[in-house]
Formats: C-alpha cells, structure tokens, sequence
C-alpha cells in the first residue's frame, strides 16, 4: 500500500529534521528551553495543513491528553506561542531550508520517480518565472523591494523567481530552491528579474550539475545576456519571443522564409481544428555583433471558422525539424504550469502564499514563504507516489473538502503517524461476507 519509506511522509519529515538540527543557533543559553528545530518543523506543520490556527489546538490536546499531533507527527518537543515563533524564525538564518529542495529532488532520482519528468532525448523542462508574495504600504525590512507612485505613494513586496520541473503530461509539478529578488542591505539600487534569472542558473547548476535541462522562460529571458548564462551552464532553452522585442529576429525570419528557408507542418483535427508549425534553423537573434544564431519557431491554433485561437513563438538552441517540432511547441507551452500549478494552486488553493503570516525585519517572511512551499512540494511528491495518500483522496470530490478533513481528524484526536490518520479517515474496509 505504502511507497519506499525515504517518499513516505516520516521520509520526507526526517530530512527536515535533519536540515532544522543543522541550522546555526545564535540564541542565549536562558532563551534556549525551545529547540530551533521545533521552531522551524512547527512553522512547517501550520503550512502543512494549512492552518494558522493550528497550533492553539495541539496546545489544547496536549493539556487534555498529555500528548499532540505535532510530537507524534513532527517530533516537536515543544510548542512555541505564535509570538515566539515569528520572533526567533525572523532572525534565524533560512540557507539550510534551501538545501532541503535538493535533498527532496535526490529522493526522487534515488526512487526513479524523476525519470518520469525526462522531456526530451533525457532532458527536464524548468520553467521560471517571478512572482511577488508580500505587498504593504505600511510594513517594510531592509530587503523590501519599493515601487513609488507619482503622487509619492510608496508600496513595499517581496518577489521570488521560482523554477519548477515540469512534463507536459504529469500534473505534480517539482519546485527547486527559489531566488529571492530583494535588496541587498545598504544597497539603493533596486534588484530585478532578470539579475535574480542569472542568479538561479547558476545555483541550479551548482545543486544539479549532471541533471540535463531546457530552460523555458517568456519574452524576458530571450535576450543575449541570459542567453550567454545559460550556455554557460551547459543548458537548453526554449524562450518565448515577440515580435515587439525581437524587430532584428522577426525581420530575418521573414526574409529568410522568403527565401524558401523555412519549414512548416500543418495537422488537422476530424473537428475542422488547424495546428500550424512554422520553423527556420539559425537566425540572427540580434543585430550586434557576436550575437547568437538561434533557431525559431512559431505556433498558431486555427478554428474552423478560419480565426486564430492560439499563437505564440520561441527560440532555442536545439536543431528543429519535422520529428521534433510538436515536442518543441508542447515544451514551450507547458511554460504555463509554473503559473498555473505552482503560483495558481499557492495563490488561491488553500496555500495561501501572499497572506502575511509575518513580515519580521530580517528573515521572517522569506522563511515562511519557504516552509510553505516545502509543504507545497512534500504534497506534490505524496500525490506522485503514495498509494494511501492517493486512496484517501479519491474518497473526496475536491481537494479543499479533503484538507477541511484532514485538518478536523488532525486537530481533535492524536494519531501515531500521518498514515494511522489517513487509515482512520478511509475508514474500514468494505464488509466482505464469508
């Protein structure tokens, strides 16, 4: 019934232990009666189950019962108040929580699980994109990013770039270690998106160095500089490129197809559907010198009433032809899973990725933001490989009815571990007459 025990939910929770145990402890000998540990594993447990009011309820059953949900689960020893919790997470240093992602991915590799997300000729999609997680106009941390209005109005936010493995045909999605896009302490100079894409090309390299990649990204990231990072790291790219931003591309492309240089395919569905394939191999991607050749293709969808639904068109590095075109558009349109699986579902399916949990002066929000998408990433992995996780949700119509009963079973009786609860919540097996 059960996956290998490293993917179970005790897998996965013993290697956030064994992150927590190892992250430095700068506190006083007297403020030292709470494990750091138990800070981190119980900020991990509210995103977890989703549940600010978790705690007050696990404070309650241990009173009555002399034992909770967060020990049995989660090995916490003790349960901090919520103002302890965000005052010691916000000056406690988050570098290891960014290790538990890579510790997560090699888990996976370890149980071949990841061989299912392999693309093409043995490469995985990584989508990037940013996203903001805190905004305010009152409340702000040296790291603040600010946007100021004309009228002088100024508004604080967070923003991450995130890079997701995905497969056109899995719908868990695999976080990696974000890259924060903030100010650096001292620093007036506002930090961007595309500073902060450099950046994370080279830590996922560093944490990934033999894992082959295309890196799909939008209009952004098409540009020579990004270009030359990733060929840096020895990676693939298909990026998305508009005619408004590549004028020099747009007008080689046309000339060249003029030409008879380029290459289309056209697929019609029995519904009257048109599917048209437009490429052409080594295009000047700029016209500055040194500029790279860069291969070119264009996707439209066509209804039947001759109007077109869908078009869209990229570069990359790979050779296109008519064996590969199909996978190459379904590579850069599954670009849209980092926006609809992963910041859709933290947004607005239960995560709740921008409510302020706690701002701090110094680390508080960007822990929070981590530990829940660590929470994110263990359901997705559940989802891909635990039988039981995958029985017991197939009892409920949707996920919120399925996490409103697992937070009900968690907050009023203790169970020995995650799979006793999801067992008590299947329930007996069907009555079977001798």
């Amino acid at each position: 019934m059960h996956v290998k025990k490293h993917l179970g939910f005790s897998g996965l929770r013993k290697i956030l232990s064994e992150r927590f145990l190892q992250i430095k402890d700068t506190r006083s000998a007297p403020q030292v009666k709470y494990r750091l540990h138990d800070f981190f594993m119980t900020g991990f447990a509210m995103m977890y189950f989703q549940d600010p009011s978790l705690l007050s309820f696990q404070r309650r059953l241990q009173k009555a019962c002399n034992l909770n949900n967060l020990k049995t689960m989660f090995d916490v020893d003790l349960i901090p108040k919520d103002t302890q919790l965000r005052d010691v997470l916000d000056r406690a240093p988050v570098d290891e929580i960014e290790m538990i992602f890579e510790d997560y991915l090699r888990q996976l590799q370890r149980s071949k699980h990841i061989e299912l997300y392999q693309f093409l000729d043995g490469r995985y999609l990584v989508p990037i994109d940013g996203s903001e997680y805190f905004s305010s106009k009152k409340i702000s941390c040296p790291g603040c990013l600010k946007k100021e209005k004309p009228e002088g109005e100024i508004r604080y936010h967070h923003q991450i770039l995130q890079a997701v493995i995905v497969h056109p045909d899995m719908k868990q999605v695999l976080p990696l270690a974000p890259e924060p896009i903030h100010n650096k302490d001292g620093s007036t100079k506002q930090d961007c998106e595309i500073n902060a894409g450099k950046r994370i090309i080279t830590k996922i390299k560093k944490a990934h160095p033999k894992l082959k990649m295309i890196i799909t990204g939008d209009d952004l990231y098409s540009k020579q500089p990004f270009i030359d990072q990733l060929k840096k790291a020895d990676m693939s790219y298909i990026l998305v490129a508009k005619p408004t931003d590549h004028k020099i591309l747009f007008e080689w492309v046309d000339e060249l197809t003029g030409l008879g240089d380029g290459k289309h395919l056209e697929i019609k569905d029995p519904k009257g559907q048109r599917y048209i394939y437009d490429w052409i191999n080594q295009v000047p991607l700029n016209g500055t010198a040194g500029a790279d050749e860069v291969n070119f293709f264009e996707f439209k969808i066509i209804n039947k009433v001759n109007k077109i639904t869908y078009r869209n068109s990229w570069v990359t590095d790979i050779s296109i032809n008519k064996s590969n075109i199909r996978e190459l558009v379904r590579g850069g349109r599954a670009r849209w899973k980092i926006e609809n699986e992963t910041f859709n579902t933290l947004k607005n399916q239960g995560y709740h990725i921008e409510h302020n949990y706690g701002h701090g002066t110094q680390n508080l929000s960007m822990a929070f933001f981590l530990l829940n998408l660590l929470a994110f990433y263990t359901h997705q992995i559940l989802e891909l490989t635990d039988l039981l996780c995958q029985q017991c949700r197939q009892d409920f119509s949707s996920r919120k009815e399925f996490w409103n009963q697992i937070r009900c079973t968690f907050r009023f009786m203790v169970f020995e571990n995650w799979e006793s609860m999801l067992e008590k919540i299947i329930g007996p097996p069907d009555f079977m007459p001798p």
